[in-house]
């Protein structure tokens, strides 16, 4: 940078220079300063418009689905026992069910055994689930303790859903194999056959052969020391609206049509349970009111971007990023019109949301009459419906009113994308503001260096002279 000091003249060529700068550069930096704000306050705005647009278009969505509609609910009075799901094609109707039994899987254990046994002789286990059962071997090889027999099984029995531990007796030191089957139903239990008497003791119940098409298993309860059943498998018994009824698992799905019913627990005798089969008033009414706090939402932020707020003491009102902007008010104008606007036929049972309890306040938001929208819902539940979805639906017309806006190069991207690029343009600006101040600093510092060199030089010619003047013959000095 050239000299700032003016040696030649004494004058602050830095500040002066500086000064000149500031007021070249001053107009152009507010200029940008105020567009960059104004342009940077928009953005925002319609971002959060956009942001608050969306999340309606989302609830419109939502509610104009004929399958919110057509969802039925299956309620149970008592969960403990039994619970329920329905599908969308169950009928409405409230039925009686009893639980007296459980459906349960097969457990059965091997006689007591000595805690160190092993097998006196290699041989086969033939494990069948139900007498009628083809069965699954097992070869046991010689000396094999529990321990192996229980891993042997395991291995073998894993995609039949049957598993096997140890339990061991610490007062007797004795030890049992104890098998648990997956599947329930009656017919299903665990036997173990053995061939010949080495592995006899591993036996668990037995099979009558008489008739090979129909084999008949005898397995009797675990006594004492001998082998059994702890829990023998059988059916779930129950009853609907007083039929008696039986299921091989507790998952029943075809005893009510298009209802699944669990059992989970008895019932106290002659004390049936309720199961309420209906429409999903519940979800229904939720996405109503997300509809309503979306559009109340939508409303407070709208205000909040375009309002005017005075401030007093002659300063200017505080203005929303959106004051004025002819979108929002075609928007919320068209949105209004359609809330508006009756639906359906005339004579309908409901055309209006006044019909069904959901009004309009002063300021603009909704407000849901709980009681008038459930009776609605209970009396009107199809109407309801037709109300909300469809292609003449209150929802698909408020849908047609804002997607232009929200969606991939809608109005308010396209919008967006223009605020960015004015953005852009003052960053450009910006720089080729600071380019041109470098340029006027570098020449304001050269004029000025070279006027305070010309001073310079003048002022040595002046010294120059004087000194001379001074020296000439009678010549006299002044006295100072």
């Amino acid at each position: 940078m050239a000299s700032i000091t003016g040696i030649g003249s004494g004058m602050d060529i830095k500040s002066i220079v500086s000064a000149l700068v500031s007021a070249e550069r001053a107009p152009k930096d507010a200029q940008l300063a105020r567009l960059e704000k104004a342009t940077t306050t928009k953005f925002s705005a319609l971002g959060q418009f956009k942001g608050v647009l969306s999340e309606l278009q989302t609830a419109l969505k939502d509610l104009n689905s004929a399958a919110l509609f057509d969802k039925r609910t299956a309620s149970s009075s008592n969960t403990s026992a039994v619970t329920s799901v329905a599908t969308n094609k169950a009928l409405a109707g409230s039925y009686q069910v009893e639980v007296s039994r459980l459906a349960s899987a097969s457990k059965v254990a091997t006689q007591a055994l000595p805690g160190d046994f092993s097998a006196g002789a290699g041989g086969t286990l033939t494990v069948k689930l139900g007498a009628a059962d083809a069965g699954t071997e097992i070869a046991i090889g010689l000396g094999d303790d529990l321990a192996s027999i229980r891993d042997k099984l395991n291995a073998a029995l894993k995609d039949k859903g049957v598993t096997a531990n140890i339990v061991n007796d610490p007062a007797g030191g004795t030890s049992r194999l104890v098998l648990n089957a997956k599947d329930t139903g009656v017919g299903k239990d665990i036997y173990i056959e053995t061939a010949g008497t080495a592995l006899a003791d591993l036996a668990i119940g037995s099979i009558d052969y008489g008739d090979p098409a129909k084999p008949v298993g005898n397995l009797a309860a675990v006594a004492g020391d001998a082998a059994g059943y702890l829990t023998q498998a059988q059916d779930a018994v129950f009853k609907i609206d007083g039929l008696t009824l039986t299921s091989s698992t507790n998952t029943i799905s075809n005893a009510i049509p298009d209802v699944t019913l669990t059992l989970v627990g008895k019932t106290e005798e002659s004390k049936p349970l309720t199961v309420t089969v209906g429409q999903d008033t519940a979800g229904v009414r939720n996405n109503i009111k997300k509809f309503v706090d979306s559009y109340n939402k939508l409303i407070t932020t709208t205000n909040q971007l375009t309002a005017v707020v005075p401030v007093g003491d002659g300063k200017p009102p505080v203005t929303g990023g959106l004051v004025g902007d002819a979108s929002v008010r075609s928007l919320l104008g068209a949105v209004r019109g359609e809330l508006s606007s009756p639906v359906g036929q005339d004579g309908a049972s409901l055309r209006v949301l006044a019909d069904l309890g959901i009004t309009t306040q002063k300021d603009g938001t909704l407000k849901i009459d709980d009681k008038q929208l459930d009776l609605a819902l209970a009396e009107n539940y199809d109407a309801v419906g037709a109300f909300f979805t469809g292609d003449q639906g209150l929802m698909t017309r408020l849908e047609s009113r804002v997607v232009g806006y929200v969606q991939n190069g809608g109005v308010l991207e396209q919008r967006m994308n223009s605020l960015q690029s004015t953005l852009k343009s003052v960053d450009s600006q910006k720089a080729t503001l600071e380019l041109r101040v470098a340029q006027v600093q570098a020449r304001l510092f050269k004029q000025f260096n070279a006027m305070d060199a010309l001073v310079g030089q003048l002022t040595n010619t002046s010294d120059r002279l004087a000194q001379a003047l001074n020296n000439l013959p009678g010549v006299v000095k002044k006295d100072s």
